[in-house]
């Protein structure tokens, strides 16, 4: 089962972590939850690991949405997207599919949400392909 759609970036980590930002922002999105799981990693357990942070991100009226048809959808928001360094000039983008939340559920009330959620990733990954 594939549960999301992935992009290598030809560029540096940090920059391109901005590049998402914004991609994300263009299509109504914001960032809720921000985690550096390289950064938590180092500290809990002294584990070096490449940059990877994953971006909680939600789109309010998207999620309003889902929220009506389902209260219980929140277990499954935001939209998580992955940042990872794959080399000094070479990052890995992935988003989270989000009719995964429509399989999951089985509510097929959440099916328009999570095309028109997809349909906004898949133009924010198809802007940091460009």
């Amino acid at each position: 089962m594939s549960y999301g759609s992935s992009l290598t970036v030809p560029a540096p980590f940090a920059p391109t972590v901005e590049r998402v930002r914004g991609a994300l922002a263009a299509q109504g999105f914001g960032i809720l939850t921000e985690i550096d799981v390289q950064a938590t990693l180092k500290t809990k357990l002294d584990h070096d690991m490449e940059d990877y942070v994953i971006l909680g991100a939600c789109n309010p009226p998207l999620a309003h949405q889902a929220l009506e048809a389902d209260r219980s959808i929140g277990l499954l928001l935001p939209c998580n997207v992955v940042v990872r360094s794959a080399g000094p000039d070479s990052t890995v983008v992935e988003a989270l599919d989000p009719q995964v939340m429509v399989q999951l559920t089985g509510l097929p009330e959440l099916a328009a949400v999570a095309d028109q959620a997809a349909a906004k990733l898949a133009a924010a990954m198809a802007s940091l392909a460009g």
